[in-house]
């Protein structure tokens, strides 16, 4: 017999009764009852109950292990009785009668527990981060997500592409974040940086005559940490195509991320057919680029309800900013006063005056609006508000007014809000959506210039020709978002290929065609001398598992992640560097000063 197991803690069945086995795990759970001890053996794989009782050779053995206690148990199996059958477990028809008990590693008193999903201080969770991933939940999205990763994999395969490596040392990008700096010893005063992404690599390979290439990419990004993004590193799905326009990447890339997604979705629908979102459809109708399409509520413009009415804040506005609008955010089911107000002071709460409403009621048999803007409009014009929404007896509408620009955020916050709270959002399905049209360009008010809107690689819809003759704030870009249940799980576009588009457009943000040669001369040069039209994407591989684990926030589904902070509190990371590195690395410490 194997020197620690003949079977691992989830093997063994009804057919296995009257064997001789041996397992070994880490001790679950002890129970003594009157003498009798049942100890719940873990290993990876699952759960056994032990039994010892005291005519066992191992019972003074058993009586001194503990929670975490890792132990070689050897016995008999045997049937459990009718009554003690526990049909949550693959094991729970059998138990293992002890005769031999072998204390493999003992446990010292833990600082969290392992047993059950207690809510403990997530400082002590990472710093112990090894038992933390004890737990059954975090240890089962672990397992998950490398199964994910496995299928992406093989989806990629059977979908024609190869998977390629590409450097981690590499210079630095312009993806819009931090990048981490690495200081080179033999070049004194020069600094790799960590990818950011992989972007100009995978177009060069695609310039390199390759066609299908992806890979699971780590990058790293110097930014802040939140709920939907780790600080420090990520992973993502990247990939590229050559000799494709963009629905040619929608038409490979939907049965992949569909059929992963079908694969872990534990029965629940998925979209079968993503629509298309032009992204200026996609702020006016929900208020935002990445929309939560289990929310059945969509805003509109109701603008010319409110011109010349007698609600003045919204007639004012309205008279005296060309660009002003005044938005709706229907709610059925959330006509109630009561409702109402909730709305209105969470808006307070977010720093808004209030949120204006009407709500709809019967009295008698007529239907009437009520709330302080129905009384100031009119009986007429509330009606053809309702009408226009489609709302009816017990629904309420909530409305935003001013330049769009300025308001999208918040509206699409308190579409957010009501669905929630009335209960629309349909939980237990995947909806993905794909958002297309970006602005190539974007106005920075900070420094007053305009800057790259997305991806600063992507081609302009109406290449140079658009550059030389339109409005540079109206071009659009061959950039896409493939949104799933409010998140952004991929992004991707159509590279501009062409050298002379790709000075133009850097041109256009400040960039003198010198600095665009000096900053990106790999990628320039390789245009020059026949680069393929291509495309691709890169899909946030931690996301994709958030999603499909259930999970809320991405340390639930990484094994050794950092803190808020950024700091790793198992290795002790960042860590102080010796005098001798620092030397070596030709590097000179300066600290900040702290004013008070």
């Amino acid at each position: 017999m194997h020197r620690y197991r003949s079977h691992t803690c989830v093997q063994l069945r009804e057919s296995d009764v009257g064997a001789t086995v041996r397992l070994s795990g880490w001790v679950h759970r002890v129970r003594d009852h009157g003498g009798l001890l049942f100890i719940d053996l873990r290993d990876h794989y699952g759960l056994t109950q032990i039994v010892a009782d005291p005519d066992s050779p191992c019972f003074k053995t058993a009586e001194t292990v503990r929670g975490e206690w890792v132990i070689r148990v050897d016995g008999v199996v045997k049937a459990r009785t009718a009554e003690t059958v526990n049909p949550n477990l693959p094991t729970g028809a059998v138990e293992v009668f002890a005769r031999e008990m072998e204390v493999l590693s003992a446990a010292k008193e833990l600082p969290l527990p392992v047993f059950g999903e207690p809510d403990y201080p997530e400082d002590i969770r990472l710093r112990y981060r090894f038992l933390d991933l004890r737990r059954e939940t975090l240890h089962r999205n672990i397992v998950l997500r490398t199964k994910i990763i496995s299928e992406i994999r093989t989806r990629m395969g059977d979908a024609g592409f190869t998977e390629y490596s590409t450097p981690i040392l590499t210079a630095s990008s312009p993806e819009g974040a931090r990048d981490f700096l690495v200081p080179s010893r033999i070049h004194e005063g020069k600094f790799y940086a960590l990818p950011q992404a992989p972007q100009v690599y995978k177009q060069l390979i695609m310039v390199s005559g390759f066609d299908r290439y992806f890979q699971i990419a780590p990058c790293f990004r110097d930014e802040d940490p939140r709920a939907d993004r780790l600080p420090g590193e990520f992973y993502q799905l990247d990939l590229e195509m050559s000799f494709v326009e963009q629905d040619d990447v929608f038409a490979t890339m939907e049965p992949v991320m569909r059929s992963v997604f079908q694969a872990f979705a534990d029965g629940k629908p998925v979209t079968q057919q993503f629509r298309h979102i032009a992204y200026d459809d996609a702020i006016r109708t929900y208020g935002t680029d990445k929309p939560d399409l289990r929310n059945p509520i969509e805003m509109q413009d109701v603008s010319e309800h409110f011109r010349g009415s007698g609600f003045k804040v919204f007639a004012n506005i309205l008279a005296n900013d060309d660009k002003a609008e005044v938005w709706a955010i229907p709610a059925k089911t959330g006509g109630s006063r009561a409702f109402c107000d909730r709305m209105n002071s969470w808006a307070q709460g977010e720093g808004q005056p209030g949120l204006g409403y009407i709500f709809w009621r019967k009295e008698g048999d007529k239907l009437e609006g009520a709330g302080p803007i129905a009384k100031n409009i009119g009986e007429e014009r509330t009606e053809a508000i309702r009408t226009q929404l489609g709302l009816d007896d017990g629904d309420a509408c909530f409305f935003a007014a001013g330049d769009p620009k300025k308001f999208a955020d918040f509206a699409g916050d308190a579409r957010t809000r009501a669905g929630e709270e009335l209960n629309l959002v349909d939980r237990d399905r995947f909806e993905l959506c794909w958002i297309v049209d970006f602005p190539f360009f974007e106005w920075n008010e900070d420094e007053k210039k305009i800057d790259f809107g997305h991806n600063p690689f992507t081609m302009p819809r109406g290449g140079l020709e658009a550059l030389e003759n339109e409005e540079p704030l109206s071009i659009k870009a061959y950039q896409y978002d493939l949104v799933c249940n409010g998140y952004e799980i991929a992004s991707g576009g159509i590279r501009n290929h062409l050298p002379e588009v790709m000075v133009k457009a850097f041109g256009i943000v400040g960039f003198e065609p010198s600095v665009v040669e000096e900053r990106f001369g790999g990628l320039y040069r390789a245009f020059q001398y026949g680069a393929p039209p291509h495309g691709g994407m890169a899909a946030g591989i931690d996301r994709i598992v958030m999603l499909l684990a259930g999970a809320k926030n991405l340390r639930e589904i990484t094994m050794f992640p950092m803190n808020q902070q950024a700091q790793d509190l198992l290795m002790g990371a960042p860590s102080e560097a010796s005098p001798q590195q620092l030397r070596e690395l030709h590097l000179r410490l300066a600290p900040t000063s702290k004013k008070d």
